[in-house]
């Protein structure tokens, strides 16, 4: 079996992270790693991750290309972060069931923490929901852009040109054992991540009978549905890895609860909803949360960005 990933020390980490039960569970078949070099991989100049997604031919700058490599029969399935998916199915290809656990969804600030920040601090981060939900914290910081894999990023904090702190996500940095840094995990209330931070996307072919049925018990129904809700709901919203969205789902029982958040891109406006419903049915949620988030304003946010 071919898994296909990105070329990044933090996706072989996580193709190593779902083979290593995988190995276990199907000790007969023989998995190989495959990596395909994405448009977001390739460009390092470019500040904005928007700006590269649009310059790619898929306009998915972090998963068109494996994608299409397993639409083609190169790889027999991809490990991909789920947040570098679209929302929008693709065609012959279907996601399974999240596996678990999940990885610490929160961010972290890296440098500093957000009340040691210095008054006009620069902060390294390419992301647009990042930067926005910095700004509605700290609206005096100067937001810096920069891309790449995690250790570059991290590099930013020393040298010429040094940033004063950099943004990331806690699972990249859990993946990859890194921990040396002086940080601050940011609370998912005030800071919340991108839906399904932290969870892994599994793809297959759809017409691939004989693998979906292999993999059909990889799941984990609690984790899946929680990333099913948060991933509705930006579905919903009509956004992108590119669009300031925030949200994180809980379980508790069998009650699911999600927070959703609309942030305009200079931090000034925020719009905020919670919900809950069964865990049976994550998607109603999603679209829920989604929905009163558009009456209560975020419609107009949405459209400013886009615009």
């Amino acid at each position: 079996m071919i898994v296909g990933s990105r070329a990044s020390r933090l996706a072989r980490a996580q193709v190593r992270e779902w083979l290593g039960p995988m190995r276990e569970r199907f000790p007969d078949i023989t998995f190989k790693q495959r990596v395909v070099l994405e448009g977001g991989d390739e460009d390092r100049r470019t500040g904005s991750l928007a700006e590269v997604a649009a310059k790619t031919e898929s306009g998915n700058a972090f998963s068109g290309k494996q994608q299409r490599a397993l639409l083609s029969g190169e790889v027999d399935v991809v490990v991909h972060s789920f947040k570098d998916l679209p929302t929008e199915p693709t065609p012959g290809l279907m996601v399974l069931p999240v596996p678990g656990p999940r990885e610490d969804v929160r961010d972290v600030l890296c440098g500093h923490t957000l009340a040691t920040l210095p008054v006009g601090a620069r902060v390294g981060t390419g992301a647009q929901r990042r930067i926005a939900q910095l700004l509605a914290l700290r609206p005096d910081v100067v937001t810096v852009p920069i891309k790449g894999n995690v250790p570059p990023r991290l590099g930013r904090l020393k040298g010429p040109g040094a940033v004063d702190a950099v943004l990331l996500a806690a699972a990249g940095l859990g993946r990859l054992g890194i921990g040396s840094e002086t940080r601050e995990y940011l609370d998912v209330t005030t800071f919340p991540p991108s839906p399904g931070q932290g969870a892994l996307a599994i793809q297959v072919r759809s017409e691939d009978e004989r693998l979906r049925e292999l993999l059909a018990g990889i799941g984990d129904p609690v984790v899946d549905a929680t990333v099913r809700a948060e991933r509705s709901m930006l579905e919903a919203l009509h956004g992108g890895c590119s669009v300031p969205v925030g949200a994180h789902a809980t379980v508790d029982a069998d009650e699911l609860r999600l927070a959703g958040t609309v942030t305009s891109l200079d931090g000034k406006e925020q719009i905020r909803a919670t919900a809950m419903g069964p865990l049976s049915d994550p998607e109603g949620l999603g679209r829920a949360v989604a929905t009163e988030l558009l009456e209560r304003g975020a419609d107009g946010i949405l459209a400013a960005i886009h615009r």
